[in-house]
């Protein structure tokens, strides 16, 4: 069962989240907030596995709300997605660089929804391709010089190869395309890459992949 804890301060859009999200088998919203601190108090009493998190709220914004659980070694386990008016938000990159797993805007398809609420569970985050190379352009755009990251080091060539596919926003099966291996290779790559770099999930990869200069703007296509 995936436990949710929706955070917005607008009760309409809680509400439409809980209806659809309570009506799939296997998903329960297990509580609601409409402030950052809320929201963290109930994160820290009912420990959920996905918290869909408004950026702006009252108190504490969704930003400073999502630092806190990120950095919080005993909520380790729970991912957060931001809920965004605009896929462009200029918070949304500040957002993936706190540790949130990936991003929706809020008029999202109900199916997305509920087909992102499971994968980010699963460590599949920043969710569709498609807005995941629309994220990483932007931030490439915005990043600073790389510095060296001596951490790539523990790689093997085939993981710093996946991990910078995953840093240009291909998927486990388009990596495993490109490399003429099966998509669950692919994705132990990926989950080897992770757990030597000690990052919570792939946003986090893909913001290690251009910061460390693995990937560097310009490489989309």
């Amino acid at each position: 069962m995936i436990r949710v804890v929706l955070a917005d301060d607008q009760s309409l859009v809680r509400a439409g989240f809980r209806a659809l999200l309570d009506a799939q088998p296997g998903i329960e919203v297990v509580g609601e907030a409409t402030d950052g601190e809320k929201t963290l108090s109930m994160v820290r009493q009912l420990r959920p596995d996905l918290v869909l998190m408004d950026i702006r709220m009252p108190v504490l914004d969704g930003l400073a709300a999502t630092r806190r659980i990120t950095g919080d070694a005993e909520l380790a386990e729970v991912k957060v997605v931001m809920l965004t008016t605009f896929e462009l938000d200029e918070y949304v990159f500040e957002a993936i660089r706190s540790g949130a797993s990936g991003f929706l805007v809020k008029d999202t398809e109900p199916e997305e929804l509920v087909r992102a609420a499971r994968a980010v569970v699963e460590g599949d985050a920043l969710l569709s391709p498609g807005v995941t190379r629309r994220l990483i352009a932007e931030f490439a755009a915005r990043s600073k010089e790389p510095a060296a990251a001596e951490s790539l080091a523990q790689l093997t060539e085939r993981e710093r190869e996946v991990m910078a596919l995953v840093g240009i926003g291909l998927s486990n099966e388009e990596i495993a395309r490109r490399l003429v291996v099966s998509p669950l290779t692919a994705k132990t790559h990926v989950s080897r890459a992770m757990v030597k770099l000690g990052v919570r999930d792939r946003a986090q990869l893909v913001v290690l992949a251009y910061e460390s200069g693995l990937v560097r703007p310009g490489w989309l296509g």
